[in-house]
């Protein structure tokens, strides 16, 4: 269910830098079109290993940027721009935690180094992912010795420089799902959703219910994470709950229609 609540009227439509080596996310590729589609002014950057900066191919500020987690951590020092990246901030757990309380999937979820033992009851599995960069590792259930396992392989060999002893990742106890669903929200006010991950046989349903946005609106009257963000919401038996927030600009697509997104954008923060 999308709710209407803008006038598409653009007087200055912003500069989008979109990444273009994302191979990971087949739905990626179509912003490019939806952009053109739109009549939007936007530029493919092609972010390399080496990247420290990103220097854009216009001196305009009025900038918006999407794709990875380390085009968005990037961007964020581009202060000048407007908006921008939103990556990090209200973001993070430790933050918004207080706001929403038993509404969170993971209200009792541990924040700790990736490096420090953690008590485990016996024959107890947890669900364990990264604090801040999602693309560190899958998160995903972990029982103690695969726990213990990963972290070992992964500080005697790692994978990436972002995943030491002293990165942060957080660990709650395993919830039953029985679906999954994305918000996007600009200006407090849904934009778009879609569902993204179904549990067990349940059937698949196109629109995401009324119930559920229900409850992203009244979530958004707690507290406000930023101009535009996305809120991963999943059903359980026990009602909705926020699965997680993520950051606007590296957030996919799934199988949603970008252009109510990037008309409010556009709209928002011109």
């Amino acid at each position: 269910m999308n709710v209407p609540v803008f006038l598409w009227v653009n007087f200055l439509v912003m500069y989008y830098v979109v990444q273009s080596n994302i191979y990971s996310d087949p739905e990626h590729e179509r912003v490019f079109s939806v952009l053109e589609e739109l009549g939007y002014t936007y530029e493919r950057y092609e972010l390399k290993p080496e990247t420290a900066s990103i220097i854009p191919q216009t001196d305009r500020h009025d900038i918006f940027v999407y794709g990875s987690v380390k085009l968005c951590r990037l961007a964020k020092a581009n202060i000048s721009w407007y908006p921008g990246s939103f990556y990090g901030g209200n973001h993070q757990y430790e933050v918004y935690a207080p706001y929403y309380g038993e509404h969170l999937l993971n209200a009792k979820a541990e924040v700790f180094a990736f490096g420090k033992e953690i008590t485990w009851k016996e024959g107890e599995e947890k669900f364990i992912k990264p604090y801040a960069d999602a693309k560190v590792f899958t998160g995903k259930v972990f029982a103690e010795a695969e726990w213990k396992d990963f972290v070992y392989e992964s500080l005697a060999q790692p994978r990436t420089p972002l995943l030491h002893a002293e990165t942060k990742v957080q660990a709650s106890p395993v919830q039953h799902l029985i679906s999954e669903a994305r918000v996007w929200i600009i200006g407090n006010q849904i934009i778009q959703s879609v569902y993204y991950r179904f549990h067990g046989d349940q059937p698949f349903q196109k629109q995401v219910s009324p119930d559920g946005l229900e409850f992203v609106q009244q979530m958004i009257t707690r507290f406000t994470i930023a101009d535009a963000y996305v809120m991963d919401i999943g059903h359980t038996p026990d009602g909705w709950k926020i699965v997680e927030i993520n950051c606007i600009n590296s957030a996919g697509l799934y199988s949603s229609d970008p252009r109510p997104i990037f008309r409010a954008l556009d709209l928002y923060f011109s």
